[in-house]
């Protein structure tokens, strides 16, 4: 009976054994599934900061626009008289085809401002190519003189 009741206990705590090792088998398995949703959540927290951080520039940049189209950008005409004046004009148009019109105005006014600083710079940079050769034959020619004596 000693036997039967020693082999008994021998078996239970066989049994206790196991269901020690199943426990830490399934604490192990529940903490790598623990880290990986971490580390999937703190990817996903990192890609909604970017792109919160993305559509904040994102909005920043149209209000800019916006206010561009409104006139309000004090910047490109500090002028306080010139931008009542251009609201005034602006606020003067009744139409979409008076709209339209304006635009195209005002389109090729700034086409024919960009030709002319086109035309500007070209002249400049001729200019300044003319300077450097007459300046380099001066020299050449000083150098030459001073050879001589």
């Amino acid at each position: 009976m000693s036997e039967d009741l020693t082999q008994q206990w021998l078996s239970e705590i066989q049994g206790l054994k196991q269901q020690v090792t199943d426990a830490i088998a399934q604490r192990h398995e529940a903490w790598e599934s623990a880290e990986k949703w971490r580390k999937l959540y703190n990817t996903e927290s990192e890609q909604r900061r970017s792109d919160s951080q993305l559509l904040q520039q994102e909005i920043a940049k149209l209000k800019t626009e916006l206010h561009k189209i409104k006139g309000i950008d004090e910047t490109v005409l500090p002028d306080a008289d010139s931008n009542i004046a251009i609201q005034t004009e602006i606020a003067q148009i009744e139409s979409l085809q008076e709209l339209r019109v304006k635009l195209i105005a005002i389109t090729k006014e700034r086409d024919r401002l960009l030709m002319a600083l086109k035309t500007e710079q070209e002249s400049h940079s001729q200019s300044r190519k003319s300077l450097t050769t007459a300046l380099g034959d001066a020299i050449d020619s000083l150098t030459k003189e001073r050879a001589a004596r």
